[in-house]
């Protein structure tokens, strides 16, 4: 990089783009596969004029042949994207299985997640013992005027219809509770492979440098 601005970017399992790095003066970017002579494997985008000078490995033998101590500075540009690279996965790894699957749920799914949390709570607890406290005390001070004397059939009837509900609707929240955690078991699984292909594009980076340098000592031990 000479001059300007450039944005390194590459495309996830998702389909989104994701920033990798934005190179400043003096850095460089393509390194990798520069000197593993592989295809790019991310997009480089100028946000704004640039000026970007082209390097060969043959340059970059001939570099540290003249100037070895050119190859600590090489590491330190590579250290530098490493921990962006680290950072980047990080960040990757915090998205939220509950959010990602938020974006999918149905109107009925979000309706049973809060039927099921509110039939879970004292609340609904409190307000049914009340109101059948209540329901079962007009019915007996009634007497033979009550609508559903005792043995309450009605309220029988009511509660058994209220469980016949609350069973599939619980099971419902439970099948969306198993995605949320298929969902979050994948999300790990996935940031675990990208950092284990980022280690190893930097492991490979690492060693091609340091044969390398030992080229250029050799040469050095040699004159």
């Amino acid at each position: 990089m000479v001059s300007g601005k450039v944005r390194v970017t590459t495309v996830d399992e998702d389909g989104q783009e994701v920033v990798v790095d934005e190179p400043a003066h003096g850095e460089f970017f393509g390194f990798a596969s520069m000197l593993e002579q592989t295809p790019h494997q991310t997009n480089a985008t100028a946000v704004e004029e640039t000026q970007c000078v082209e390097v060969s490995r043959s340059n970059i033998a001939t570099l540290l042949e003249r100037k070895p101590h050119a190859g600590m500075d090489m590491l330190t540009v590579l250290g530098k994207q490493y921990h962006a690279s680290q950072q980047l996965v990080r960040l990757r790894a915090t998205r939220n299985a509950n959010e990602v699957i938020e974006e999918k749920s149905t109107l009925p799914d979000r309706i049973a997640d809060s039927m099921v949390q509110f039939g879970g709570s004292w609340t609904f607890i409190i307000g049914f013992l009340i109101l059948s406290s209540i329901y079962t005390a007009i019915n007996v001070g009634l007497q033979r005027a009550a609508w559903d004397p005792y043995p309450f059939i009605l309220l029988n009837l009511i509660l058994s219809l209220l469980a016949a509900i609350q069973a599939p609707v619980i099971m419902m929240s439970q099948n969306r509770q198993d995605r949320k955690d298929r969902v979050r078991s994948e999300l790990d699984y996935a940031v675990n492979r990208r950092a284990e292909s980022e280690i190893q594009g930097l492991g490979r980076k690492l060693h091609l440098l340091g044969e390398k340098m030992d080229d250029v000592e050799d040469l050095l031990r040699g004159k």
